[in-house]
């Protein structure tokens, strides 16, 4: 990390430092700049420049972080993100978000034509079951 501490506990920045050292990733491989955040926040966001965009030279992954009100705090907070992107990439697994949006676009997909047919047929069965439970006549009583 650079010199300049972060508004996070040591303990936290120590973390984040390990991490980095873990995954290989160096400070000087990263590039930052510093923008305006969007959204709620009125006066403090149109002025100043909270938000931290951070780009992991070597792999290409960019974060953005504009959670915080501090600059400081979106630095660790990006930098953060960045270690889990790229542990990610690093040990094959998909993110939380990209589960998610693999899920929605599953239920979204139209089923095919055997899977329609399949799901038709338990229905009927499953229709069959429950008129089986029906009173035989019902004027009688």
């Amino acid at each position: 990390m650079q010199s300049a501490r972060f508004k996070v506990s040591r303990v936290k920045e120590a973390a984040l430092r390990r991490k980095f050292a873990q995954l290989g990733i160096d400070e000087s491989d990263l590039q930052e700049r510093f923008i305006r955040s969007g959204g709620a926040g009125g006066q403090n966001v149109n002025k100043t420049s909270t938000c931290v965009y951070l780009k992991h030279l070597p792999s290409g992954i960019e974060v953005k972080a504009q959670q915080e009100r501090s600059q400081s705090l979106n630095r660790f907070l990006a930098r953060r993100i960045l270690a889990e992107k790229i542990e990610a990439i690093v040990l094959n697994e998909k993110s939380e978000a990209q589960k998610h949006i693999a899920k929605i676009r599953k239920q979204k997909q139209r089923r095919s034509k055997k899977a329609k047919e399949k799901m038709l047929k338990l229905k009927k069965e499953r229709s069959q079951i429950k008129n089986l439970r029906a009173r035989i006549n019902p004027g009688l009583e």
